[in-house]
């Protein structure tokens, strides 16, 4: 059961006038907490790995 391109590309067009676009207004704070979640968790994961690094620094400066 398959269906030309045509055909596809006719449904395509038809699902996509179903979509809801969200709004510039609902777009913005969504964007800027996932900036501002990516920076938390950079800053925590830079933290980890600083500690950790200097954790294995010193346990190999034991031998």
């Amino acid at each position: 059961m398959s269906i030309s391109p045509l055909q596809f590309l006719r449904q395509v067009k038809q699902e996509m006038k179903k979509v809801t676009w969200p709004t510039k207004k609902e777009v913005v704070p969504i964007c800027t907490m996932v900036v501002v979640l990516v920076a938390i968790a950079t800053a925590f994961f830079f933290t980890v790995d600083i500690v950790l690094s200097w954790g294995v620094d010193k346990i190999l400066q034991l031998g």
